[in-house]
């Protein structure tokens, strides 16, 4: 990877992490117009790229905790009811942080099983998968506006909810379905409105992007450590913060338009996006349009 496509792809990431339109989706397809496609790479270049992939995420995902930092800084001071002991206590202070713990559970079990099968990375190779489900997902997006109401603002996130907006999130293990997508839908599931739950879908990118990172960092060091050149590291931090700065403006907007709008936008640009990919496949087209 060089400067440019760099900076090509964080900027991609970082204007869509936190869109229903799967950034993972769209770096892979990025990646692949800029010739980076796993065919043409070394084992060596390409666990580098599938672990840039992840890493720059977690660049675009910390604007959610400069953004929000009163929320991540914050300890509960209301009174302790009753009777609640030390574990109680801790829980009602630290609820913001227990909630997220309980949100990222499902994907800690789904992400580890994932990766360790060798499934993840399968994935992250395949432009076709990302094309079929960003039209799969962007013609569920057309309705899912009318399937669940708008929610209540009297309805908030409790360990049962955050519980099962976390099993929603397991589904974006899948690129192109979107981890965004997944679990705003999620959460208008349980009731909240689509502000509310697109910004704890925000914070639960925190722990969940932080875990993965963590985790493709430790494999990059069990394996070989050519790709570990002064060069490549330079990249990532150019990556992450690229990403970070992108992802912090873009972020505010989409609260506003999601809240205002919906997904119905989000749902014809993924099927576009989608349905002209599968036709270049279909016709026999290449995705490279960089060697």
């Amino acid at each position: 990877m060089d400067w440019l496509q760099t900076v090509i792809i964080a900027v991609v990431e970082g204007l869509t992490e936190f869109l229903p339109v799967s950034s993972t989706g769209h770096m892979i397809i990025t990646q692949n117009l800029l010739g980076l496609d796993a065919a043409s790479l070394s084992e060596s270049d390409k666990a580098f790229l599938h672990a840039f992939t992840f890493i720059i995420q977690f660049g675009a995902i910390l604007s959610v905790v400069c953004l929000y930092w009163k929320k991540f800084f914050h300890i509960d001071r209301t009174p302790v009811p009753n009777g609640s002991g030390l574990f109680g206590t801790l829980k009602h202070r630290f609820n913001f942080y227990w909630l997220l713990f309980i949100g990222v559970l499902p994907a800690i079990v789904i992400g580890l099983a994932a990766k360790k099968s060798g499934l993840l990375d399968w994935l992250l190779d395949s432009v076709e998968v990302v094309a079929v489900m960003l039209v799969v997902g962007g013609v569920f997006m057309l309705f899912c506006d009318k399937l669940f109401n708008k929610g209540s603002d009297h309805v908030k996130v409790n360990e049962r909810r955050a519980f099962n907006i976390g099993l929603f999130q397991c589904i974006s293990v899948i690129p192109g379905v979107s981890r965004s997508m997944a679990t705003i839908v999620g959460g208008m599931t349980q009731g909240l409105t689509r502000k509310r739950a697109a910004e704890f879908s925000f914070f639960l990118a925190v722990p969940t992007m932080a875990g993965a990172t963590l985790l493709d960092l430790l494999d990059l060091m069990k394996e070989d450590t050519a790709w570990a050149t002064s060069h490549n590291i330079s990249m990532l931090i150019l990556g992450c913060v690229v990403a970070f700065i992108v992802a912090l403006l873009a972020m505010k907007w989409f609260v506003s338009f999601l809240t205002k709008y919906g997904f119905k936008a989000f749902g014809v640009y993924r099927i576009i996006v989608g349905g002209i990919i599968i036709l270049m496949l279909l016709t026999g087209h290449s995705l490279v349009m960089v060697d």
